[in-house]
């Protein structure tokens, strides 16, 4: 569910069924931050590889893709900017006022407004790196720099979602205890109560996907299970801090 929308359709289908023509909206699929068009590449191109989809041809480009992307984001991170050595007015035109402290390239490329070309050509052209330039990466030069602007910009939105789908990870295979008493959780809806017993789920992931079990409902059977003892139902980093 956190690859592609077709693992979502078809999670679906098989797990919570249909009443009636199913349809994908992105609003089905919780994980749709990492879903974005821009990442197809990066997400989909190694699995296919590995069935025999991508030809050489395509696996080398992506690779460069790739390669080009963690190298200049790695390369932003580790390049710094002194007010000192960047005039006000060059200062105020790309970024919209001058810096009073150090930054790195990739903070300042977050910050609303300012661009990849006009950062890296402050002081004229000062700032640029070879290995992005179109002698070296031709066609792909455009798709790498917008998969880096928006690493940048979005990162704080796609590292929380890295970690929601991480912790999804942890739940889908948490076994839910045996002789729980779904009909005694009283924060759940009769409805939901009455679905979770008839269907005795073994895992939380199991409970997930029970057509009508939202969300909410999932979360509010963690508290009653956190509550209660339930051995297990903590995140990896509740159980380390509780250590």
């Amino acid at each position: 569910r956190d690859q592609a929308y077709l693992g979502v359709l078809v999670d679906d289908l098989i797990t919570k069924g249909v009443t009636e023509p199913y349809r994908m909206f992105t609003s089905r699929a919780e994980f749709r931050l990492q879903l974005r068009e821009d990442n197809a590449d990066m997400r989909l191109t190694e699995i296919g590889r590995q069935m025999g989809l991508v030809d050489d041809g395509r696996w080398d480009a992506f690779c460069r893709k790739r390669d080009a992307v963690s190298r200049e984001t790695e390369r932003l991170k580790s390049t710094w900017v002194n007010p000192r050595n960047l005039p006000t007015e060059e200062s105020t035109r790309v970024l919209g006022k001058a810096i009073d402290h150090e930054y790195n390239l990739f903070d300042l490329l977050r910050r609303p407004g300012v661009a990849y070309g006009e950062l890296t050509g402050m002081n004229g052209g000062s700032y640029t790196s070879p290995d992005v330039s179109r002698e070296t990466l031709g066609d792909l030069q455009e798709a790498v720099i917008e998969q880096v602007e928006i690493a940048a910009k979005y990162s704080g939105y796609i590292d929380r979602q890295k970690e929601e789908v991480e912790r999804a990870a942890y739940y889908e295979g948490l076994k839910l205890p045996a002789n729980l008493n779904y009909m005694q959780v009283t924060a759940l809806s009769i409805e939901a109560r009455q679905k979770l017993a008839k269907h005795r789920p073994e895992t939380l992931g199991q409970a997930s996907r029970i057509s009508g079990i939202t969300p909410a409902t999932i979360s509010l059977l963690l508290i009653h299970l956190k509550k209660g003892g339930f051995k297990g139902f903590r995140s990896p980093a509740e159980e380390s801090q509780a250590a």
